[in-house]
């Protein structure tokens, strides 16, 4: 290459040159990530791959539900964003339990998180024989983390 190209375009410029050879538009022509509320994005991609990498987390308190890894190539996402979704812890019943299975937990990073539930999702509280549940039956975890309406109680009927 001669001195006087050299001098009027340096190495980035080249690469940038090569970019647009190697990738034509539309070919590796990605929008910005989705970004998500309670939540995070790192982009992940390889300086020389045409592919947009993106890695999701959550803020502290929230779990992903959806995929944490999403890829962007030919101008598509490979899946929508994931969700960060509010924690509830489970609600204590006393002589009572809930409807739901006892085993029920939350994936985050592959790790299991036990007594936890989402955001949106309802339990319902069934009271031991000889208890009446009062207050709502069903109840709702919220996006910030507390359950609606309040948590009910059982209590002794004779």
């Amino acid at each position: 290459m001669s001195s006087e190209l050299q001098g009027t375009c340096p190495a980035w410029c080249l690469f940038g040159i090569l970019t647009l050879l190697l990738c034509p538009s539309g070919l590796c022509d990605c929008q910005m990530p989705p970004p998500i509320a309670h939540g995070f994005y790192k982009d992940m991609s390889s300086l020389l791959s045409f592919t947009t990498v993106i890695h999701y987390g959550c803020d502290e308190g929230y779990v992903l539900d959806g995929k944490a890894k999403i890829t962007c190539s030919y101008s598509r996402w490979s899946s929508p964003a994931p969700q960060c979704k509010a924690q509830c812890l489970k609600p204590e019943i006393e002589n009572g339990k809930l409807s739901v299975d006892e085993n029920q937990y939350v994936e985050h990073e592959n790790i299991a998180i036990p007594n936890h539930y989402i955001e949106s999702e309802n339990v319902t509280v069934q009271c031991d024989p000889g208890y009446a549940v009062v207050g709502p039956q069903t109840i709702t975890c919220t996006e910030n983390g507390t359950w609606y309406p309040e948590v009910p109680k059982c209590e002794w009927r004779m």
